[in-house]
């Protein structure tokens, strides 16, 4: 990965459960010289190994915590800002894999008790970018806040947004909210982010892989690895852990709620609408790369996400002929080999 700015960079592979984020992952990591850090809200949790298809590979943020004792998004955040930072400390590259959103969120996007969003001003920002140009937008926030504006490139449209929509709201830049919080650990000052997701094109082909994947689980022992937390007397479907899908209609079997058969059907119904979820939040998510792989897992299609709308269905980020022969070069192609050739040329 070349060293293009003086921050160290860190990635975010994102992806529905069951796309082949974790294969990736691994390849990625022993191309970079990567550490993995679980963005996973069951994989935290020691015995729940089956139901979260718990990987082999080492991963940071995996057997955390007992199922007992519940772990937050802020949780998530702290632990993930820490790592990042040792991590990096031993010359190695952070890379953040899961499909937890809400974790993603907290970590890129921290409060540092700042206003919340309002959400008319930053369409009326947006509205403008869309006439003038991002770099217009960046132009004006140098005028009111150029510490900001000198950390946040042109490109990173929703950064660009929160920093000037705050300062519009508040009367108060955010180099100030920052510095007057003392929190300082926004990601993007620390970090090279770059940020990828995986998805198969085919929404049958998801669903496919999920059932397959569900089954594979009830042969390997889920349901006796679902009794035994059942029969440790301190847990209840109310605790986090238990309402990860899979693990909570499995429970309302042993709680003889429905027969085996129909918990193994809203398993799979649940994991469904799962990754359904996953996908509405990445849709919105900016400033991303698109990895749509097909049947065999191999690339069908490679997308930037627009970084006006935090739409995956805009086109490659190039003339359309070049882009054309980009995308015809790139099919077929191991998911590995275009994420390595998007890392190496992202526009951070």
């Amino acid at each position: 990965m070349p060293d293009l700015i003086s921050k160290p960079p860190l990635i975010c592979l994102m992806g529905p459960t069951a796309s082949g984020k974790t294969d990736l992952a691994i390849a990625l990591a022993e191309e970079l010289n990567c550490e993995l850090v679980s963005v996973d809200s069951a994989l935290v949790y020691r015995g729940l190994d089956i139901g979260s298809a718990k990987p082999d590979y080492p991963h940071h943020l995996v057997d955390i915590r007992d199922p007992a004792v519940p772990y937050s998004a802020a949780d998530f955040a702290a632990d993930a800002n820490r790592l990042a930072d040792e991590i990096t400390a031993r010359g190695k590259t952070p890379l953040l894999v899961g499909g937890t959103m809400l974790y993603f969120k907290a970590f890129l996007e921290p409060m540092a008790n700042m206003p919340s969003a309002n959400l008319n001003m930053r369409a009326a920002i947006e509205a403008e970018a869309a006439r003038v140009g991002w770099s217009q937008i960046h132009a004006r926030l140098a005028e009111v806040d150029p510490e900001s504006a000198e950390r946040i490139h042109p490109n990173h449209s929703q950064r660009l947004v929160r920093a000037l929509e705050l300062y519009q709201s508040s009367g108060r830049t955010m180099t100030e909210w920052h510095r007057d919080s003392g929190v300082g650990l926004d990601p993007f000052e620390r970090f090279d982010i770059r940020q990828l997701a995986i998805c198969p094109q085919n929404r049958a082909v998801l669903h496919q892989r999920i059932a397959l994947r569900f089954a594979q689980m009830m042969k390997a022992g889920f349901l006796t690895e679902v009794r035994d937390l059942h029969q440790r007397g301190d847990l209840s479907p109310d605790l986090p852990a238990i309402r990860a899908v899979g693990y909570r209609q499995l429970w309302q079997y042993l709680d003889t709620q429905c027969p085996l058969e129909e918990a193994v059907e809203k398993g799979v119904i649940a994991t469904r609408q799962l990754a359904k979820r996953q996908l509405t939040w990445l849709r919105k998510w900016r400033d991303l790369g698109w990895i749509y792989t097909d049947q065999a897992g191999n690339v069908e299609e490679f997308l930037l996400s627009d970084a006006s709308l935090g739409s995956s269905e805009g086109a490659l980020a190039v003339p359309e002929q070049e882009g054309e022969e980009i995308a015809g070069k790139l099919k077929g192609q191991a998911p590995l080999v275009v994420a390595l050739n998007y890392l190496s040329d992202a526009p951070m």
